[in-house]
């Protein structure tokens, strides 16, 4: 038997880290692994073994080194086969990079960012602590593999880091190809759209993702503006500290009754199946899950070529890619989307993709990983 641990520092339904890891579980206990988490918390973890670290902090800097160290500390001291770390943490086996390069992201951030922004980027203890565990743990010779959950990602990785490439393992997120099925879709669009208010020819653009800086809600909803169509809806699901603003970027714009916020949501399916589209400006992006998800539901989607979900995307067939920031030429997408969604080929090219990517094929590939390293101790 597999004695696996997996170390998430915060532990909730609703992240993506999470939701991978969900997904994976039951396949991975099935091919006999024996699951632990270290965390300060356990939300959504059900009865399954947890390993609760939740030393005293204060400010995220603290919070994360605190952490770290008392993680370490709690693997140690278990006889664990394989320890596979969500978070940046050196000398753990196995890094998942769902969350890309920092370095790579404040890079991105700065190109934009004013000279005031950029200092603070530059002068941030946070950002420093993190890129300097970043590199600690990329070049830690316990290290022995890292999930690339994209293609870009692990180019990201090999070009900011003295690691071998063939630690570097992609392995897209899988997707729950019953739970997200078109069929869910037909049950359940008549009833959202009514509630939403829409009316049958609105054409619905779905965005789902917290962090709505990152993942580029100002550049959807100035699309939107310049897209100049009555008919076109944005739908916001997930949650953001700094809703607020972007509500109000919608109500300058004069979008106040097509931008509709919707928080954060258990089940998204009925979004799925309300909307038209999904889109996903993002200005840096690993790999959502949200983008599978909405595949499998037969929504053709709109990404950036800073998401790696861009690398499934077919541009005419099952989405399109954009550009980041680029809300003239995002409005021109939706434009097209909107003569093309009604194409029920775009949907089937949609699923067609998304079926490439189920959990069991992703669970698979994790345990032929896990074995070789097991193998190689």
């Amino acid at each position: 038997m597999l004695r696996l641990a997996l170390v998430r520092q915060r532990y909730s339904p609703y992240g993506g880290a999470e939701r991978f890891i969900a997904r994976a579980l039951p396949a991975l206990e099935r091919a006999g692994a024996e699951v632990t988490l270290i965390s300060r918390s356990g939300e959504g973890w059900g009865a399954r073994r947890l390993l609760r670290v939740d030393p005293f902090h204060v400010g995220n800097l603290w919070r994360d080194w605190s952490f770290a160290r008392a993680a370490r500390t709690a693997w140690r001291r278990q006889s664990f086969d394989i320890v596979q770390s969500h978070e940046r943490i050196p000398g753990c086996d196995v890094y998942r990079a769902g969350d890309g390069v920092h370095r790579r992201w404040l890079e991105l951030r700065q190109c934009t960012a004013s000279v005031l922004e950029r200092i603070g980027i530059a002068l941030n203890p946070y950002h420093r602590y993190v890129c300097s565990a970043e590199k600690q743990m990329f070049e830690h010779p316990r290290l022995r593999a890292v999930i690339c959950n994209s293609k870009m990602v692990r180019e990201e990785v090999q070009r900011a880091f003295r690691i071998g490439r063939e630690k570097l393992h992609v392995i897209y997120n899988g997707v729950d190809l019953e739970y997200f099925h078109p069929r869910q879709g037909e049950a359940l669009r008549g009833a959202a759209r009514a509630q939403l208010g829409c009316r049958p020819r609105d054409t619905l653009f779905l965005f789902v993702g917290s962090g709505f800086s990152r993942k580029g809600l100002a550049a959807a909803i100035d699309a939107l503006a310049a897209a100049a169509n009555p008919g076109f809806w944005l739908l916001v699901v997930g949650r953001d500290r700094e809703e607020a603003r972007f509500a109000g970027q919608a109500r300058v714009a004069g979008l106040s009754g097509r931008v509709r916020f919707l928080g954060g949501r258990d089940d998204v399916r009925p979004l799925y199946a309300a909307a038209d589209c999904f889109i996903l400006p993002s200005r840096y992006d690993p790999f959502p899950n949200t983008a599978l998800e909405a595949l499998a539901m037969g929504l053709p989607a709109i990404v950036s070529s800073r998401c790696g979900a861009a690398e499934i995307v077919e541009p005419g067939a099952n989405g399109w890619v954009c550009e980041p920031d680029d809300a003239p030429g995002i409005a021109r997408l939706m434009q097209a989307a909107d003569g093309a969604i009604r194409d029920a080929r775009m949907a089937r090219a949609a699923r067609s993709t998304a079926e490439r990517f189920g959990i069991e094929a992703m669970a698979g590939k994790l345990s032929e990983l896990y074995a070789s390293i097991d193998e190689r101790r």
